[in-house]
């Protein structure tokens, strides 16, 4: 008869793989967001050679898929500047982060553009300094724009995550799918369905605790911005 419930073993395989996940989105949307916010204020910086520079981050960031940008930083990066023992999580960090990072840039730029001019005029006349205008000024501001578009670009790279499977970081996906080739040859193929419905389940539960802490996230600034 056909096994379609998990034992013990494959539920901490399974607990095994998410926590290798979280681990990798944690690291990436870390990486993401600083290269979001440097690159996306760059993006306006006065110095034509600064925008520039991001401008070609930005382009090839996002012109180039995850999957080919994660072999690029597994494969090639470590031939190319010599860089020895560059690990799967490493390179997936870099890869989906630096993806992130191209992303969120434009997200970052669009929300300072948003932020009335009169606001950052008026810091002129109190004497502020170009990172205190944005810092105490635009930022705060620009936060509530950049929030919502930041909370789903964060649910894309937690899906991305799985593609690092194919480097051999044994996150979720990669933890299904040996478990799923090991109950094949083994014994019954049924409990396929079990293994993915449940890392379904799994990704889900994630996507669902991320949407709720960018919502959380958003009603505080709100309610800052609000009181100020």
């Amino acid at each position: 008869m056909p096994e379609f419930f998990l034992n013990s073993n494959q539920w901490a395989r399974l607990g095994e793989g998410t926590a290798v996940t979280l681990q990798l989105l944690g690291w990436a949307m870390l990486l993401g967001s600083v290269m979001s916010l440097v690159m996306g204020v760059a993006r306006l910086s006065r110095f034509r050679l600064v925008r520039a520079l991001a401008l070609v981050y930005v382009e090839i960031a996002r012109g180039l898929s995850a999957i080919i940008l994660l072999f690029i930083m597994f494969f090639a990066v470590p031939i190319l500047f010599d860089v020895r023992g560059l690990s799967p999580m490493v390179a997936g960090v870099l890869a989906l982060g630096l993806n992130m990072g191209a992303y969120g840039a434009e997200i970052v730029r669009g929300a300072i553009r948003a932020v009335p001019k009169g606001q950052a005029e008026a810091t002129v006349s109190l004497n502020m300094t170009a990172y205190q205008r944005l810092r105490y000024v635009v930022l705060p501001q620009a936060l509530t724009v950049i929030l919502p578009p930041f909370g789903n670009l964060s649910i894309e790279i937690l899906k991305g995550t799985a593609l690092v499977s194919l480097i051999t970081l044994s996150e979720l996906a990669f933890e299904v799918q040996k478990l799923r080739v090991n109950r094949v040859v083994i014994e019954d193929s049924a409990t396929t369905i079990a293994l993915y419905l449940n890392a379904l389940i799994i990704y889900f539960v994630i996507a669902q605790v991320l949407a709720r802490l960018f919502r959380f996230a958003e009603r505080q600034v709100e309610t800052r911005l609000g009181s100020v």
